[in-house]
């Protein structure tokens, strides 16, 4: 990702940020609207990984419960089985208790509900509210009508409540082949919502599921569910995004005309921290503008298609916005957590820069990670006037600003590598580092003087030869002054290891806008270089167990806890530093 980051954005990190949710439940709180509850749930689909846009959601429902001493679900709203896998729910897991979550009381799937879901539809069709329906989906697409002009009914609308139950429990059996009937609504078919017009309950889907196998051959729909499990649940506010803004009102109609009584026996009073003597309130959908970030695509039918064409090597990789990507290439849970709090919450949609979540990561990395130095692309300097053999420990700080991280040895050698690009052999304007015949400190070290340029038959620089003043440890004595400083490892004893530089994925601000065809077209061709080569200082060990470093003038960096092993150690670029070129 890119280093830079506007004073505006910076700005924009510690302002006190909008959170119209907050004054809302404080309001609900002070009329004991839910007899003192809050009760929030995070249900995700489990279709695919989290992104950061889900992180917004986590971070909000679980916030909230926590702030009022109350609870926060994890339900997995698994009602299509088709797009499903036990993949994507260890993975969501996983990336919420990474992030610092812990969800109340058992992980809960709609599935759960399957029976009840089952009771309540057939509570519907006896209220003459719910229907077997016989259209094609075409031939239902047809009907629905368009957004000026009215549907029109089906030709099942008026079918008898015997005939509908009795249709209803032979899809159950399993009689009817996917796709043969659906069982919708009963709510009104020209009415300005296209939400509201008879839509599907559920739908006949021969697939395996992967909670409860092959038990059920009919699903219910994700707006039917969705409510119905948070009544059972006893959730207080159901917080969700604006796309689901248009979906408020069948939301409430179903929950409306159902029998509260049935509501209140089927919920789970004692798990949700009920109590005797509370009126049973059903709950409300309140919807808040999704996370945007520009430079980035979401939704996870983009991301699966990227994963599945190859686009990306797979859900976790570093130039993904998921979380196990994020996480991957070291963006730590502290500052992403940090930097959805700084966005603040508000119904209004708008487009969050991408250098705010760098800052806030850059901000916790600056805290958090030791200082080591890496050459990523070596120069051989052979430093003439010590001896053969020769290997001196310098003692450097591991944080400059935190004497609690302790210190590490460096070593220097005879024979060191510096970076390639801190040697010129005429210098550009403003060049301070290494010259024919100049002079720069090495970090941590002596000062070094250049004295002879080795070069291959086509003219290649191979090495440099450098004495060293040994007089120069520690500050320059009086009257010597050396205006560069670089970085160096030692050849003999640095660590080999392989270094990922990663940048945006795409190379436009909005790649998902309507405008652009092949989001291919929009890719960034420098999002990824590999380089082989590089050398570390030896006090990063082996690489193994996730650990974040400065690379001193380099960036910010963490090991690839994937693909890095005893004999083959992998860093992966976090972000730059805020300050290189």
């Amino acid at each position: 990702m890119s280093d830079n980051t506007s004073d505006s954005n910076e700005a924009s990190v510690t302002a006190s940020p909008s959170n119209f949710i907050r004054h809302m439940i404080a309001q609900d709180l002070a009329q004991n609207k839910h007899g003192g509850r809050v009760h929030t749930r995070f249900p995700p689909e489990p279709n695919g990984y989290l992104h950061i846009g889900h992180a917004k959601s986590i971070c909000l429902n679980f916030s909230v419960a926590a702030d009022h001493n109350g609870h926060c679900n994890l339900r997995f709203d698994d009602t299509n089985p088709a797009k499903e896998s036990q993949e994507y729910v260890d993975a969501i897991k996983d990336n919420i208790t990474w992030l610092g979550f812990a969800w109340h009381g058992d992980v809960r799937y709609s599935s759960n509900y399957f029976g009840k879901l089952y009771a309540f539809a057939m509570q519907l069709i006896t209220k003459q509210l719910a229907y077997v329906c016989s259209l094609s989906a075409d031939q239902a697409r047809e009907y629905r009508g368009t957004l000026t002009e009215p549907g029109k009914n089906s030709p099942d609308r008026n079918r008898s409540v015997a005939d509908n139950l009795a249709l209803f429990e032979r899809m159950r059996a399993g009689e009817f082949a996917d796709g043969a009937y659906s069982l919708r609504a009963k709510i009104d078919m020209a009415s300005p919502n296209i939400n509201m017009r008879d839509p599907v309950l559920y739908r006949i889907r021969h697939i395996e599921h992967h909670q409860t196998s092959s038990a059920w051959c009919i699903y219910p729909t994700y707006d039917y569910t969705h409510c119905i499990s948070d009544a059972i649940e006893n959730i207080t506010h159901s917080l969700c995004t604006l796309e689901f803004e248009d979906h408020r009102p069948l939301y409430d109609w179903i929950l409306h005309n159902l029998d509260i009584d049935s509501l209140r026996e089927a919920s789970d009073l004692a798990a949700s921290g009920f109590k005797s003597g509370v009126k049973y309130v059903l709950p409300e959908q309140t919807e808040f503008a999704k996370l945007k970030l520009n430079y980035t695509m979401m939704g996870k039918r983009n991301l699966k298609t990227m994963v599945d064409t190859g686009v990306v090597l797979s859900w976790d990789d570093p130039r993904m916005p998921t979380l196990a990507g994020m996480r991957r290439r070291g963006f730590t849970a502290a500052a992403i957590r940090n930097f959805c709090e700084s966005v603040g919450v508000s119904r209004s949609e708008s487009m969050v820069d991408l250098g705010m979540l760098e800052h806030a990561v850059r901000e916790d990395l600056d805290q958090e990670a030791a200082r080591v130095m890496c050459v990523l692309r070596p120069l051989k300097v052979v430093l003439s006037n010590l001896a053969v053999g020769h290997v001196e420990q310098l003692s450097l700080p591991s944080h400059p600003k935190d004497d609690s991280m302790g210190r590490r040895d460096v070593p220097l050698t005879r024979e060191i590598c510096i970076d390639r690009s801190d040697f010129e052999e005429v210098a550009p304007a403003g060049f301070k580092r290494l010259l024919p015949g100049g002079e720069v400190r090495l970090r941590g070290a002596y000062v070094i003087r250049c004295d002879q340029v080795i070069k291959d038959s086509s003219g290649n620089i191979q090495e440099l030869h450098c004495s060293v003043d040994l007089a120069t440890l520690g500050k320059n004595p009086e009257g010597r002054k050396v205006k560069g400083v670089i970085h160096w490892v030692s050849a003999e004893l640095g660590l080999p290891v392989t270094v990922r530089l990663y940048d945006r994925l795409f190379s436009v601000e909005k790649p998902d806008s309507k405008d652009i065809t092949d989001y291919g077209d929009v890719l960034n061709p420098d999002s990824l270089h590999e380089l082989h080569g590089c050398l570390a200082e030896p006090s990063i060990g082996n690489g193994l167990g996730l650990r974040h470093y400065q690379f001193e003038r380099e960036g910010y960096f963490c090991n690839d806890t994937v693909d890095s092993t005893p004999e083959r150690i992998v860093f992966n670029r976090t972000i730059n530093l805020r300050d290189s070129k």
